[in-house]
């Protein structure tokens, strides 16, 4: 029953990010190089997402807790998003596109959380079995990444076809998991609850404070390179983008498996200053990969090799650092409290302020295909991300006893 249990978990995991990664990576480049849309509402576009993160807590505090089955919301959700990305592929004007890409993600965002929540729900040792299950969601981007490469939909309306129909697989699918019932029905649920309002008394902690303010902080360079990376790399000349860009969800799962003795060796602190570097660096090498007598593909293969360093050591060490420092009454509260400054409010301000910086750098004059100051749209984040990691580096103190814990 176990091993079914798992399997079931899998392919739905495998199938929710199958969605995601079909749309996210190459859409900036379609929008961009087809629809002809501006920087600043390029990133108005990945910050949809970020308003989805935003409303999630709402949704899934309001239905899931209360009316509605898990599964049954996830199923529901994905169908419907499945018509909104089938709307997305024939929609071409921003005013139009945009509204109705904010609303999708308001129904697709929630479904990670509620489909999180449904495996810890029904595992009965879910640390040693979810990261069995977790790593599927790396093989469905990656899968999806080939997909869109392997039909030319890098700049087609046909990645959000593609996504669509997954969608409608993926919506049915999720009615077939196992009955997970609404756990606080004919309950009151406070505003507090739903925005993980409880978790501010962690915020007396100078350490945690610390660590929020300089998370909240790299969101807003990180989201540069989700941004425009599809775009810079179709500028220079690449082919086959989505699946070359793979390459972050096989470095991914490298640094997931190495994170706990990261941990162990190092501690939080200097885990997450890895991250950080890691940013830095990253932004560096796309900064330089494309001046001619330097190793360029190589440099900008090793700027997207970087993402497990990149992501694993800053958002999953952040999130396991966050449930150390919460007790098991406000744990829940901290983790959606994170998750909306992060997802949320940092990945807005990110994406926002990567759309304006695209604009102000675009050439006078194009250069053959380039048609923006690559290498001064890409020292930017580069910079931000040095001024947070030596915000962090000084301020930031790690708790003896947190630290003794990741020893365990």
């Amino acid at each position: 029953m176990h091993t079914r249990l798992v399997s079931r978990l899998s392919i739905f995991m495998f199938l929710q990010y199958l969605v995601w990664g079909s749309w996210y990576v190459a859409m900036g480049s379609y929008l961009f190089n087809t629809l002809k849309f501006t920087g600043n509402q390029i990133g108005l576009a990945y910050g949809a997402f970020a308003i989805g993160a935003m409303v999630s807590p709402f949704l899934t505090g309001l239905l899931a807790d209360r009316w509605f089955a898990t599964q049954k919301m996830i199923g529901t959700f994905n169908l419907a998003g499945a018509a909104l990305l089938l709307l997305l592929s024939r929609t071409t004007r921003f005013e139009a596109f945009y509204p109705v890409l904010i609303v999708y993600c308001a129904l697709y965002v929630p479904t990670l959380s509620l489909g999180n929540s449904l495996s810890f729900h029904h595992l009965d040792n879910s640390e040693r079995q979810f990261p069995r299950i977790k790593v599927w969601s790396a093989f469905g981007w990656i899968v999806a990444g080939w997909i869109i490469s392997l039909l030319d939909a890098e700049n087609s309306s046909r990645q959000f076809v593609v996504a669509g129909m997954i969608s409608v697989v993926l919506g049915f699918y999720s009615f077939t998991l196992p009955h997970t019932p609404p756990k606080n029905v004919g309950q009151q649920i406070r505003l507090s609850q739903m925005l993980g309002l409880e978790a501010l008394a962690l915020f007396r902690r100078p350490s945690f404070t610390v660590f929020v303010l300089s998370a909240f902080l790299i969101c807003i360079p990180l989201y540069f390179y989700f941004v425009m990376m599809a775009t810079y790399l179709g500028q220079l000349g690449w082919t086959t983008i989505a699946a070359k860009m793979t390459l972050a969800q096989a470095s991914d799962m490298v640094f997931l498996a190495l994170l706990p003795w990261f941990l162990t060796k190092i501690g939080y602190k200097k885990t997450l200053l890895l991250g950080m570097l890691a940013w830095m660096i990253r932004y560096i090498l796309m900064a330089y990969g494309n001046i001619p007598g330097m190793p360029g593909t190589a440099m900008l293969l090793s700027a997207i090799a970087l993402h497990g360093i990149c992501y694993d050591f800053l958002f999953i060490t952040g999130q396991m650092y966050v449930d150390d420092e919460a007790n098991e009454r406000i744990r829940g509260a901290a983790q959606g409290l994170i998750a909306f400054v992060l997802w949320g409010v940092g990945a807005f301000v990110g994406t926002k302020l990567a759309g304006m910086v695209m604009d102000a750098h675009k050439l006078e004059e194009a250069v053959g295909p380039i048609t923006h100051d690559w290498r001064g749209i890409w020292v930017i984040p580069a910079v931000l991300a040095a001024g947070v990691l030596i915000l962090f580096a000084a301020a930031f103190r790690e708790n003896n006893s947190t630290r003794n814990q990741t020893r365990a």
